[in-house]
């Protein structure tokens, strides 16, 4: 049998404990690992001018990638106790509009970066704080340090499903031209 910690072919659930990852977090760290790994692969060779087309008034490749790192940022804020900074509603208020100066290796680099930085708050968090109540947004809704960052793993994966489907079908309908 292979030592599955080191095949990288495997999905991240499956190659065991991320290091210094509270074991409570462990799958929002796997989803966000895994998230990365697909938005990286989707991403590759897709199309530059088709990063920005929505299909059938959906939502565009390029509004997906920028979204997910959107709102992995914007829970660790909540979850950090804290509120939205002017440039982070600057940032949430032009997601997806599209911008040909931004490419593909933009977005998947900003994923990246922001979950890596997921990954290093989870280390530094001990299991007693994912119980605290965190406030969400300007109507103050309640929710908990757990909630928010299993809300930002779950929605990337979200997310990450619906950019494969958008782009798979562009470079289809690309390919038949």
């Amino acid at each position: 049998m292979s030592d599955s910690k080191n095949n990288d072919t495997l999905e991240y659930w499956l190659r065991g404990p991320v290091e210094g990852v509270p074991s409570l977090l462990q799958p929002a760290a796997h989803a966000l690992l895994q998230s990365n790994k697909e938005l990286g692969k989707y991403l590759l060779d897709f199309p530059e001018e088709l990063l920005w087309k929505a299909l059938e008034g959906r939502a565009s490749v390029g509004f997906h990638a920028q979204h997910i790192t959107g709102v992995l940022d914007r829970m660790m804020t909540y979850a950090a106790g804290k509120s939205l900074s002017k440039e982070q509603f600057k940032e949430l208020k032009n997601e997806g509009k599209p911008d040909n100066d931004i490419k593909s290796a933009d977005l998947y680099k900003n994923f990246t970066e922001q979950v890596e930085k997921a990954i290093s708050y989870f280390r530094s968090i001990s299991e007693e704080t994912l119980k605290e109540v965190r406030i969400v947004g300007r109507k103050k809704l309640p929710s908990t340090v757990l909630g928010l960052l299993f809300h930002a793993a779950e929605h990337s994966q979200r997310h990450i499903g619906q950019l494969l489907v958008t782009s798979s079908v562009l470079k289809e309908q690309q390919e038949k031209l």
